[in-house]
């Protein structure tokens, strides 16, 4: 047992999350490229290389220029595995990010510096509050003019209402840039004017004393002092207050010129947890105890086109995880046995023998598992906290050839499944609904429809303000509710029943005419 505790101390499980356009892909591959688990960097666009970001492996999403799915990458980093989970920036795909969410240990946040805090990093980082996740944060594009660093610490304290612990220090800004200055190891990390290449050669000076340092920063050199005197009114350094999500270190830089990264990765595995504890209905999970566990956060269709595979995404909660060994899936109450378990690079598959707690590991799956199912060795357990939020945007499918409704049925299933969107089925006249919180990813499922699937259709508009779960303790109340309903009555994917509100405002006459049933925004999967 005493190897697998030293495996676990050495995994470093976690999530990196932005506004869109904040840099977190281009970071995403730098990371990769210091883990040597990438030999070039690829780009968001590639434009003429024609090699794009490992983590964007999606067709769409290497047209968009965009991430639309979550991405599991790990690699091997000064004797640390770490899995790294690159998730979507953009708001319409949020749902997806919040899932991932519960899959790490820690999250990496990327803030633009010419535009500071963002809408989308206050959301993700309220979901992040929610379980107390701890969060480091690097502020990006420092090669470009943009607000002031202390603006911008002031900013996350006052936008995110987190304290912050500058642990590196930019030098210069924009045409300026020369480097950072690195508050932990109290030293000055230069780079070289040709680094917008991979291989981010750089040179350091080791005190600010040194006459050669002073030479070279020029007129910089005393607003460098005068700037590392100001930061002194931040809290010192505090690891218990970061692992508390309390505090977040900041570090700065710029990922597509390789400027700051070196600081940040080796303050990370130092300092990032080991896997933590998982909640389940029947009691808190911890990654030492001897017994397997894990749970389906995420489910991917045709990640391989050309072999039309599903793959269910596993976070190995506790125990080791062994290929070809038979575990037990308490919803379906059947054992099942895993002959070809993977782990990830994007799309890239390799086959695994043998799993710890913090690692992901993909199961090809045909049809056993949903999101939010759990493995274990025989015990019933039923983890929590994996969110489905009500939608506000609605779609009726129609089919453009009949001669593809199968395809199309099981497309939209498969999809939905995924979480890419909600499905509901009205009572009244058994039509399809797509519900999502965003119109792109509309686009993105009749895409993968199309190519993926060779179903096409179309989306009709549907007149709804908001779709809410109803619940109530006497069945009979509920059963009535419904008989003068029938219009507003569906059923999701888990044959749950569903509210279609016409209307806030006959949203909140519904809630205060019937106080004995529930109507619930959000339900876990």
């Amino acid at each position: 047992m005493s190897n697998v505790n030293s495996e676990i101390l050495k995994r470093r499980t976690f999530g990196i999350i932005s506004h869109p356009d904040a840099g977190k892909t281009t970071l995403t591959e730098k990371l990769l490229l210091m883990g040597g688990a990438i030999h070039v960097a690829g780009t968001v666009k590639s434009r003429k290389s024609g090699r794009f970001a490992a983590s964007d492996f999606m067709e769409i999403e290497k047209q968009r220029g965009i991430s639309v799915s979550s991405s599991v990458m790990g690699f091997v980093y000064n004797n640390f595995q770490v899995n790294l989970l690159d998730t979507p920036g953009h708001k319409d795909f949020s749902e997806d990010t919040y899932r991932t969410l519960t899959a790490v240990d820690s999250a990496l946040m990327v803030i633009d510096c010419t535009k500071g805090v963002e809408m989308q990093t206050r959301k993700l980082m309220q979901v992040c509050r929610m379980r107390q996740t701890p969060i480091l944060t690097f502020i990006n594009k420092l090669d470009r003019e943009g607000k002031h660093p202390i603006e911008l610490l002031d900013e996350i304290e006052k936008e995110l209402d987190i304290k912050v612990c500058p642990c590196s220090w930019p030098i210069g800004m924009g045409r300026s840039f020369k480097g950072v200055y690195d508050l932990l190891q109290s030293k000055v990390v230069f780079f070289k004017s040709h680094a917008r290449s991979d291989s981010g050669d750089s040179f350091t000076f080791d005190s600010l004393d040194d006459p050669e340092l002073q030479r070279y920063l020029g007129p910089l050199y005393a607003t460098l002092r005068e700037e590392l005197e100001l930061l002194s009114l931040y809290p010192a350094f505090d690891v218990e207050a970061y692992l508390a999500g309390s505090l977040t270190p900041v570090f700065f830089g710029s990922a597509v010129n390789n400027f700051g990264i070196q600081e940040l990765l080796d303050c990370f595995v130092n300092i990032a947890p080991s896997p933590l504890p998982r909640q389940t209905l029947q009691r808190e999970v911890c990654a030492q105890e001897p017994s397997f566990s894990g749970f389906i956060f995420k489910i991917h269709a045709n990640i391989d086109p050309k072999h039309r595979d599903r793959i269910a995404f596993l976070r190995i909660c506790s125990g080791v995880f062994e290929r070809n060994k038979a575990y037990w899936h308490p919803r379906l109450k059947k054992k099942l046995r895993f002959a070809n378990p993977t782990s990830f690079m994007a799309r890239d598959k390799s086959i695994v023998d043998i799993a710890y707690p913090g690692d992901i590991v993909g199961l090809h799956d045909t049809g056993n598992f949903k999101i939010g199912d759990a493995l274990t060795e025989g015990e019933g357990l039923k983890f929590t906290g994996i969110p489905h939020f009500s939608p506000e945007i609605f779609r009726v499918v129609v089919n453009k050839n009949p001669m593809k409704a199968k395809q199309l049925q099981k497309g939209l299933m498969q999809l939905c499944e995924e979480g890419l969107a909600q499905l509901f089925v009205r009572s009244l006249d058994q039509s399809k609904l797509l519900g999502t919180v965003g119109l792109l990813q509309f686009d993105v499922i009749q895409y993968r429809l199309a190519h993926e699937y060779g179903a096409e259709c179309l989306f009709e508009p549907f007149d709804f303000y908001k779709a809410c779960w109803v619940t109530a303790n006497d069945a009979a109340i509920l059963s009535q509710f419904w008989k003068s309903r029938q219009r507003q009555h569906a059923t999701d994917i888990q044959d749950r029943p569903v509210y279609l509100a016409e209307s806030q405002w006959g949203l909140d006459r519904e809630m205060s005419e019937n106080p004995d049933i529930s109507f619930s925004f959000s339900s876990e999967i």
